[in-house]
């Protein structure tokens, strides 16, 4: 049985007890999948107290160490499993995480499962091979070409694509991505198409670079093309910027004819196609804009929401025949080059195949927290264009969603602003509840009962001190 070796000093002894564990992890002395003394026996035998071993198993699962299983035990992690929850974490100022107490469901992020053990395995690899020396240095701007390949070969994998990795544009991120396909191929008060609901971030950038958005009417499957071809007579835009898989905020997504019936309409009104396709890994796997009119899509595939936000790691696929150089020019001054370090664990998880594992482990949480709003909420949620979704929607009136949100805010849960997306008066309302960005099940089980109780006026939260 596991018996520790205690370093003294004066880090806490939960700290000191993960770090001898973390060691002889490394030496071998625990191999992966080998199944750890019960806390309490632990406890005993070090002469510790049991809360001490408890937050020292906790913040060895949240660090990647251990997979604890109810009625199991825990276990030295090998390949990364579809973990059962992940414990809570420190609060602080990272994006997505509650602020003052609050339960945060405004960040659009993957559901969190440990990945430093990964991340760690990586670098150390990377540093094996002396393969860490361009994250010191810059590099071309479109990226690195070896990076390039990978994100071609993820893309294969996961989208079904065939992309020539000289045809991606390395960016830091799907933001940054957008904001540099409006930069380019647009001027001061041009307008871009887009859904009447939109994401937040294309919004912002239109509103940065001086362009006008015109909001399309939407129908369940998303954009009608009729609305389309109006609204690009009328404006004379060159740009069409969809999100057609799980639509943020509606979670809609576009059927194979609605793809086909969008690009003819950009064929005919020869516009260029931004597909942002950040959701896709949560999808049915449905045929891509791209598809259907390869000469005129820029095709956006992102980590962020799949994988690992803080990477800020995007790629973009150009047609073949469209010119690039305003696009590299936009990158030589919004940021000289992408950041590389991210880019190579990246790599090295493609090359290893730990992408897909990684992938597995989030989209299993994603469908557990997606089952969970719906034993929740039950039909307050409209249910999403596949089996599930990171993000919620409820639909309802603007007016209601702003006094929900409201009440919600004075009941401790904090979700999306209700006018956030809006970008017309035919927009959809409603609340967008962003299932990925709590801590764990837990926590998202108390923002879930809260906002029903909320929404059904069944909780008194709102009425504190009326006499």
């Amino acid at each position: 049985m596991w018996q520790p070796e205690l370093q003294s000093g004066p880090k806490p002894l939960y700290e000191r007890l993960v770090l001898a564990m973390a060691q002889d992890i490394k030496t071998g002395q625990l191999a992966p999948g080998a199944k750890l003394p019960p806390q309490r026996d632990l406890a005993f035998r070090l002469g510790v107290s049991v809360g001490s071993v408890t937050r020292a198993y906790a913040e060895a699962e949240r660090r990647g160490l251990l997979s604890a299983h109810v009625g199991r035990g825990s276990f030295v992690r090998g390949a990364l499993p579809a973990v059962p929850d992940v414990p809570t974490i420190e609060r602080g100022s990272v994006t997505g995480q509650s602020r003052s107490g609050l339960i945060d469901l405004r960040c659009n992020t993957p559901p969190p499962v440990p990945l430093m053990a990964e991340l760690n395995a990586a670098l150390a690899a990377l540093m094996g091979r002396n393969a860490l020396d361009p994250a010191v240095h810059y590099v071309q701007g479109e990226g690195l070409p070896h990076v390039r390949a990978a994100g071609a070969q993820w893309i294969a994998r996961h989208y079904g694509l065939d992309f020539s990795a000289g045809n991606l544009i390395q960016c830091n991120g799907g933001q940054h991505a957008i904001a540099l396909v409006f930069s380019s191929f647009c001027a001061p008060g041009d307008t871009v198409l887009c859904e009447s609901s939109t994401f937040y971030g294309a919004r912002m950038a239109a509103a940065h670079l001086g362009l006008k958005l015109r909001g399309v009417p939407m129908d369940d499957e998303g954009l009608l093309p009729e609305a389309v071809d109006r609204a690009a007579a009328e404006t004379g835009s060159r740009l069409l910027f969809t999100l057609p898989t799980l639509h943020n905020p509606t979670t809609r997504t576009m059927s194979e004819q609605r793809r086909q019936q969008i690009a003819a309409v950009a064929k005919a009104r020869d516009l260029l196609i931004l597909e942002d396709d950040a959701y896709y890994a949560y999808s049915q796997k449905p045929r891509q804009i791209v598809s259907y009119a390869p000469e005129r899509t820029l095709y956006l595939a992102s980590l962020s929401k799949g994988v690992c936000p803080g990477f800020r790691l995007a790629f973009l696929a150009l047609p073949p025949d469209l010119p690039r150089e305003r696009l590299m020019q936009g990158i030589r001054a919004l940021g000289y080059c992408p950041p590389a370090l991210g880019a190579l664990v990246f790599s090295q998880w493609v090359a290893e195949g730990r992408i897909d594992t990684i992938g597995q482990s989030i989209q299993a949480e994603a469908a557990t927290r997606w089952n969970q709003s719906h034993t929740v909420l039950g039909d307050l949620v409209a249910r999403p264009g596949a089996m599930y979704s990171p993000h919620a929607w409820i639909p309802m009136s603007a007016l209601d969603a702003e006094r929900v949100t409201a009440r919600l805010f004075r009941a401790g849960v904090e979700i999306t602003p209700p006018d956030a997306s809006g970008v017309s008066p035919q927009a959809d309302t409603g609340l967008r509840l962003c299932l990925g960005a709590s801590v764990n099940r837990g926590e998202l089980d108390r923002a879930l009962a809260i906002i029903k109780e909320v929404i059904t006026g069944h909780g008194s939260a709102d009425r504190d001190g009326i006499i």
